[in-house]
Formats: structure tokens, sequence, C-alpha cells
């Protein structure tokens, strides 16, 4: 299973999550929760915790990383011995430390704030564990996969009982505004967000409101503080004792404080749609009627791209938008490329439907285009050519017939194995002599050889053959994109053979030399084809 659940903040997608997670613990297998913050991750903890209290078999830890290291050794080895059922965190989960014993179920919270060396990652497990991912507003090319059929969604559209809509205010900045709306959610008993884009204004916002509001409590909370005075002042202000607290977005996801019901966002025009979406559905939460005030400094400062934001989130004003505002901001910033790392892109300038058209008409071309690598070892090189090392050289190596087995070790693995071993060799022992030299090109060639479907080479005189699998096509455009035009105009294609007429008959260490330049060439155009 790999499932997207969208659904608006606080409709219940965590809900679906922990019945996910109590089926999967049930049959013996563990499940990983991963969220994107520390705090979203704790409240996680907080909430599975409580809820699987009454079955004491079940075992629950926290893994994040404001932990201490003997803290984290001991959770690491009672995950691989599979003393824990449910592991929540963020993403310290994805470290190469981190070995499950029997995981089942993978849930990343708010998908939105991952990015792709992690998405890459969470790709890694799917092909044998079930993934379940949350988010109000999916980023574009996570929801086009969804829509497309390329990956499973769900939508969850009913709001909770007696839930009202958010109303939001977006204005200027006015001092007098501002403290009228937090005086006014005071007033009624309730505790107020005040969210700021960077960590560098947070102190002035706190010297104001100290003054505007000498006898409540005011604290900041932002990513760079201890993680214990971090988890001390959110604790606070879901108890009720913080009345207001200024903060960054890093309390964007998934925080449920039910009294909190104002929330003040400043430079709104710094933040993107997403995370306007998820800070406003910090507040809500309860059956109060909640404000969010938005403020920029001038409109006339603002970009195209910031007004444009702005105005699609003034339109998704009512319960449940989430999934439209995601629609809206895949049409403004594109989908990004499906198979690479560009999570957004310009997709929008040539229209969705032509280019999934171009796209699937180029896949259909995909045949046309391959390089079918062959096994090294049944790559044959036929130049009658074998070197001798000097004795000087081999005394001068420490095992002579440890470092050629090395050698031929390293050429079976890939190229960059080979590379690798050349430099260790020259670093450890010099610069190689001749017979060494001709000895490591006969393996680089063909290591290159068997990436690029060439299974024997061969010369005959003046001629040089090449046996290989590619096609007709294949072999234009790898010529077409040398940069030697020598090697490009001595090299035909024929048959299943690609052959090159010298002007003469080399001696056999030169015409190596010439191979294996003429491979390596060959070789350089593979990133510009669909190698399997």
């Amino acid at each position: 299973m790999d499932r997207l659940i969208c659904g608006d903040v606080g409709f219940g997608k965590t809900e679906v999550a922990l019945r996910a997670i109590f089926c999967i613990v049930s049959a013996g297998k563990q499940a990983m929760v991963l969220a994107p913050t520390i705090v979203l991750a704790k409240q996680h903890f907080d909430v599975i915790s409580e809820r699987f209290s009454k079955y004491s078999n079940i075992k629950v830890a926290l893994l994040s990383r404001f932990q201490s290291k003997a803290e984290k050794e001991m959770y690491f080895n009672m995950i691989e011995q599979g003393q824990l059922d449910i592991i929540v965190g963020t993403h310290a989960l994805l470290g190469s430390r981190v070995v499950y014993s029997n995981l089942g179920l993978l849930v990343v919270d708010e998908e939105q704030r991952f990015g792709v060396k992690q998405k890459e990652k969470i790709a890694s497990f799917r092909s044998s564990v079930d993934v379940l991912t949350l988010s109000a507003t999916p980023i574009p090319r996570t929801l086009y996969l969804a829509l497309t059929g390329f990956r499973d969604a769900s939508l969850i559209s009913t709001p909770p009982p007696e839930r009202v809509p958010i109303k939001t205010r977006m204005s200027a900045y006015n001092k007098e505004t501002l403290i009228s709306a937090i005086k006014y959610e005071l007033d009624r008993g309730g505790q107020v967000f005040y969210v700021l884009p960077r960590i560098k204004g947070l102190e002035e916002v706190k010297d104001f409101l100290e003054q505007s509001f000498p006898d409540v409590e005011i604290a900041v909370a932002h990513g760079q503080q201890y993680s214990k005075q971090l988890e001390d002042t959110m604790e606070q202000f879901e108890q009720g004792e913080i009345k207001i607290l200024i903060c960054t977005n890093i309390v964007e996801s998934g925080l449920d404080i039910q009294n909190a019901n104002t929330i003040i966002i400043q430079d709104v025009q710094l933040f993107g749609l997403a995370q306007l979406y998820q800070l406003r559905g910090r507040v809500g939460r309860a059956d109060k009627e909640a404000h969010a005030h938005l403020f920029y400094p001038d409109k006339s400062m603002l970009t195209d791209q910031a007004l444009e934001r702005l105005a699609a989130l003034e339109q998704c004003r009512e319960l449940g938008q989430g999934f439209q505002l995601a629609e809206t901001d895949m049409g403004t910033r594109g989908f990004g490329t499906i198979f690479g790392e560009q999570q957004t892109g310009d997709v929008g300038n040539i229209g969705v439907d032509f280019f999934f058209e171009m796209l699937f008409e180029s896949l259909s071309k995909v045949d046309e285009h391959r390089v079918i690598s062959v096994p090294y070892q049944s790559v044959q090189i036929d130049l009658n050519i074998n070197p001798h090392l000097p004795s000087d050289y081999i005394n001068y190596l420490e095992n002579p017939m440890e470092i050629i087995n090395g050698a031929e070790k390293a050429a079976e693995t890939d190229i960059w194995g080979l590379m690798q071993f050349t430099e260790n060799l020259r670093r450890q022992y010099g610069k190689e002599p001749c017979s060494m030299e001709i000895l490591l090109k006969k393996l680089y060639v063909r290591r290159m050889a068997a990436d690029i479907g060439i299974t024997r080479i061969y010369a005959s005189g003046k001629m040089v053959g090449m046996e290989t699998n590619m096609s007709r096509r294949v072999f234009k455009l790898m010529t077409d994109s040398m940069s030697s035009e020598t090697h490009r105009n001595s090299l035909v294609f024929d048959g299943n053979e690609i052959k090159a007429e010298l002007l003469l008959e080399l001696p056999r260490a030169q015409l190596l030399n010439w191979i294996f330049q003429c491979i390596a060439e060959l070789h350089a155009c593979l990133p510009a084809l669909i190698k399997y």
C-alpha cells in the first residue's frame, strides 16, 4: 500500500493512522511514525502512548536529535531486536543506523514538509512496507501523482461536528488592529499564536507585547532553542499557563491546542500557500469561533506571486478546502518532474494535457534509446596483449597478487569502484609503470564495454571490431555526442558490430590506448540514454 490521506486540518487523518497502526502492531509487526518537527513528533508520541496505554504489550518510543547518544543507542538496539512496536520520530528515523526487525507500516505526517532526499529514503521502503502519507495540503507533485493514479489517495471531506469556519482577515500591518485582536481573544479566556517568518524579530515583538499587555504571560518558541526549553514552553502553552506564544512556523504542523483560537501572522508574504493554510489550521479546533489575522507590510511591495497566494487563501475560507487550495497551488506553481527531483515546475505554461501527451509519447520510444549492459565476465578482449610487470615493481608492492585481484574485483563492481582503486593505488605506490598501466587499461576497457553492451573486442590487421547488442539508433546518438571527430568518423555500424578502419596497423600497446579512448568517449554518452 502507498496511499495519500488528504484531509483538512483537524478532520481526523491522525485517527485513521492510529487505527492502521493498531492493525499492524496486532499482526506482530513494527510501525514507524515520521513527523517533520520535534514538536509534532512529541505530540504524536503523547497521543499514541495515551491511546495504547491499556495494551501493556505494545511498546512506544520517541526518537529525535535532542536525545543523548546513549539513549539513541539503546533505542537503536531495541528497534533492531524487535522490542519496540511503535517508533515515533523526526528525520532521525531515516538514518542508516536505524535497522528494523519487522517493519510493517510507515506513517508520514505532513508530507509536504519533507525534502527530496528524505522522500527518496521514504520511497525505498515502499517495495516491502505499507506507506500511509498524511497531508492537508500536499505539494503539487504529490497531488498530481494522486490525481493521475500513480498513487492511491483518499479524501476526508466531512468536518467534525460543531466545527465552524475560521474568520480570516487580511490587511496591512497596523498596531491598533493587532492589539485589538489579541485583547478580544484574551478577554474571552483564550490564547494567541503570534507567528513570524524569521527568528530575528521574535524578541522585538515580545518587548512590544509585554509593554501592551504587562500582566499577560508571553513566551517565545523557535527551532534553535534547547530541547528542554522548547518542550517546557510548549507544555506551558498547552496547559494554558502561557497566553501568547510568539513563534516561527515550528508550530505549523499538527499541533492541537483547543483553547488557542486566534492566530496573528506577520509578514504573510514571506510564507508559502500551504504554510499559511497549515498555520491558520492551528486555531479553530474547538467549538469556538476562531480568528486568523494576516498582516503584510504594504500591498504595493508584494510580488505577483505573493498576491496570487493571498487571493487563493482568501477564497478558501470554508471548512475542508485544503484539497482545493493544493489544487490552486499546483495550478500556480506546476507539478514539477514526476521522475526527477523537482517538486514544482512550470508545466502550466504548456498545459497539463499536452505535457502528459508528450510524456507518454516519449515513454513509448524507450526501446529506441536504451542501452542494455552485459555482465562484466561475458566481455572478451581479444587483442593478444599480456603485459609482464617488472620485478622491481613487484618487489615494491606489498602483496602483488592481492592488488591485481583487487583491481579485477573493483572492475567487476562498476567504473567508479575501478577509478577509486586506481586513485588509491597511485596514492600509496605512486605512478604505475607502463606494463601496469596497460593491465589497468584492459580492465577499464572491459568494464566500460560491459556498461554499453559490447560483448567482444578484437583486432584484425588495421580493422578493430566490437560485437554489441545496441541498436543503430543508439549508436548514432552516441557517435553524434562524441567530442573527438577522429574517433567519430572512423566508426561504422555493421549488423551487430561496430567497426573501425585504422590508417595503419598499430603496435598492441598503442592499439589498446586507441580503443580505450574510443570506448571512453562512447561511455561518456551514457547519461543521455536510458540504461537497463
